[in-house]
């Protein structure tokens, strides 16, 4: 039987973790996100399930100590925050040149430096751009309550071991400390080496048994081969975007204006999009839950519909740039933010629309 139960974001995912079958997690604690680390210790999930759980030394043992549990094809699990997702992006970019599949968390925090332990979506760039060296990219799914927090790590899983690639779970400081009651899923098994063979197939290092050995490595010094390589990649990102994309619309079947947010901006700007349409204003809003890949075709129909788009985000205006390549210059953008650990009201949201998008019932354009 699943769980209600009242929990953090932050505990929440951990739980979902053990519960999802991870095989291990190794992390490093880092405010807003040590209640991750600090739930699994204090758990003790080896106990429940074998799930090992380690403190590394550092973020960058901890991503390498991922990428030697996650090739021989186990669920493995890291978290951590802005700085310390940061020293992890040489090892996230090996997993992925290595195609190796691996969930990671990044509960964001202000920056840049060691900036502020309150919320921020300041890493948007870093998660969806790649990050790290090379032509990568991340599945991002961003959680906007507790529940997602917990629902989108078995999610995150399974996408990883689908396309052999990692995943990232961006979130922050919000919706890592709130509370809010979560239904846990049920307990699933712990996935044997003959399992994973059996439903991934013989790419792991699960030990040779009379086969080829295999080899993981993201290293080929033959510029063909690692052409073929990196296309291969790029292919495997254009199957995520069809298959895998991932949106909510809210109140845009009649929207004249539209507000694009994701994560804890979407819970605000909702109750922006209530307060428009109170005050006669033909509000929606669009929620990426993927940021990669992005609601690129969702937004081009609505630019045909809407007059002008407002980007609520916590940054001084990172994915306004994805929401003007995706509209193809058809209706002005604008963006409205707060950073350094300060929250939009959904009042703020409304008055930036009326002010940036709305002017005396005409268009400002930018």
């Amino acid at each position: 039987m699943s769980d209600l139960k009242l929990m953090k974001g932050n505990e929440a995912l951990a739980e979902a973790a053990i519960r999802a079958g991870a095989d291990a997690y190794f992390g490093y604690p880092i405010t807003p996100q040590s209640e991750v680390i600090e739930y699994l210790m204090a758990e003790c999930p080896e106990k429940r399930t074998g799930m090992v759980v380690l403190q590394a030394e550092s973020e960058i043992a901890a991503i390498n100590m991922v990428y030697g549990a996650a090739s021989t094809g186990k669920r493995v699990m890291t978290s951590s925050s802005s700085p310390g997702i940061s020293l992890k992006l040489e090892g996230i970019s090996y997993l992925a040149g290595a195609e190796l599949p691996a969930v990671i968390v990044n509960v964001v925090r202000g920056g840049p430096g060691l900036g502020t332990i309150q919320p921020s979506q300041a890493d948007y760039f870093q998660s969806v751009k790649g990050g790290g060296h090379g032509d990568y990219k991340l599945y991002v799914l961003a959680p906007a309550s507790v529940q997602e927090m917990a629902d989108f790590v078995a999610d995150a899983f399974e996408i990883a071991f689908k396309y052999r690639a990692p995943v990232l779970i961006l979130s922050d400081g919000m919706i890592g400390q709130m509370m809010e009651k979560v239904e846990l899923n049920d307990q699933v098994e712990r996935m044997s080496d003959e399992d994973i063979i059996q439903k991934y197939g013989s790419w792991a290092t699960t030990g040779k048994k009379g086969r080829e050995r295999n080899i993981i490595t993201s290293l080929d010094l033959q510029p063909e081969k690692m052409e073929a390589r990196v296309q291969a990649l790029q292919k495997k990102y254009e199957r995520m975007e069809n298959e895998d994309l991932r949106y909510e619309k809210i109140q845009c079947d009649d929207a004249e204006f539209l507000i694009v947010a994701y994560g804890s901006s979407a819970r605000i700007a909702q109750k922006a999009v209530q307060l428009g349409r109170e005050k006669g204003i033909k509000v929606g809003l669009l929620r990426p839950i993927t940021l990669f890949p992005y609601p690129k075709q969702q937004l081009f129909k609505l630019a045909d519909q809407v007059k002008g788009i407002l980007s609520v985000e916590l940054n001084t205006g990172q994915m306004v740039e994805d929401v003007k390549l995706s509209v193809h210059h058809k209706v002005p953008v604008a963006h409205f933010g707060r950073t350094g650990g300060s929250i939009h009201t959904p009042e703020e949201i409304l008055e930036a629309l009326e002010e940036n998008i709305i002017k005396d019932g005409s268009i400002r354009h930018h």
